[in-house]
């Protein structure tokens, strides 16, 4: 599971951003333990932690305001590691976020034929896509529904997928359309955050490079070599390199040299100046400095 991070003006408060939905819509604070203890289980692990003093729960972050040091609070870099561990446990035990019945607002926008797609949606998307998608190590959740138009709006976490997202999107709008007709288009909004993993954390994966690196493997360079059966995912930034994978049909082909240097690393270059040279670290002996050190 990864956990996104962001810290914000106030030096006391940092939003932790779990990659699923947090709340189904709106947001709602705890400033007493107590009174977040007995209204959510989410709420009452983080109050267990020595230093919070707050928490407010939105529809896909959680914001912490800790004890300021003039309180003796601790710092970030003591209590973020319990924090992050606090919201990996909950969604491990599959409790809910909050005791009894969330009032989602923007239901009422929509009439009663449109309420019982947008829920056949959402049972579809959380029941049986999201899942999957999880697995494979990406995330999923319905965002808004255009009655007028019969398109639905996903937001779509596929940093960590083995497989082409552009790819899965249409195998997630195909099963979509397939089960609820009313639906005639699914558009795909990203996951877009400052990435922090609590587990084999590469901090060249969270820079405005990376970002613009992924958004061009996904919109360009995958669905040209697509044809193939290949596709290109990005490991890791180290100053001026680029860390790619080159997997499915690419692996082993001998043309993936020339592909990866007289296309895809021409196309990063350009888009990403501060890039120097692109490395294929499924050839741990190529290049001068190969990332998979010793192999």
């Amino acid at each position: 599971m990864f956990i996104q991070t962001l810290p914000l003006s106030d030096e006391n408060q940092m939003q932790f951003l779990p990659g699923r939905q947090v709340m189904p819509e709106g947001s709602i604070a705890f400033s007493n333990a107590e009174e977040g203890k007995s209204q959510s289980p989410l709420a009452g692990r983080l109050f267990d932690i020595p230093g919070v003093e707050a928490v407010e729960l939105r529809e896909d972050s959680l914001t912490i305001t800790k004890l300021s040091a003039d309180e003796k609070g601790p710092m970030w870099i003591q209590l973020k590691p319990m924090v992050l561990a606090a919201i990996m446990d909950h969604y491990m035990t599959g409790m809910p976020v909050l005791n009894g019945p969330v009032q989602n607002e923007e239901d009422a926008n929509y009439s009663e034929g449109e309420l019982k797609i947008v829920n056949s949606v959402r049972e579809l998307v959380e029941e049986r896509i999201q899942p999957q998608l999880q697995e494979d190590g990406g995330d999923l959740v319905f965002k808004s529904y255009d009655p007028g138009s019969g398109m639905i709006v996903l937001e779509m976490d596929s940093t960590g997928l083995s497989t082409p997202a552009f790819g899965t999107q249409i195998k997630i709008e195909n099963t979509i359309k397939h089960f609820i007709p009313e639906v005639s288009r699914v558009k795909f909004d990203r996951m877009v955050m400052e990435s922090e993993a609590v587990e084999g954390d590469r901090p060249g994966l969270r820079t405005p490079e990376a970002e613009a690196i992924r958004i061009l493997l996904e919109t360009r360079i995958n669905p040209a070599i697509a044809a193939h059966g290949g596709y290109i995912n990005l490991i890791d930034i180290r100053e001026d390199t680029a860390f790619v994978e080159m997997a499915g049909g690419c692996q082993g082909c001998g043309m993936a040299d020339a592909t990866l240097k007289q296309g895809v690393e021409v196309e990063i270059k350009k888009s990403v100046p501060s890039i120097s040279q692109v490395l294929d670290v499924t050839d741990h002996a190529g290049g001068t400095n190969p990332y998979y050190v010793g192999y």
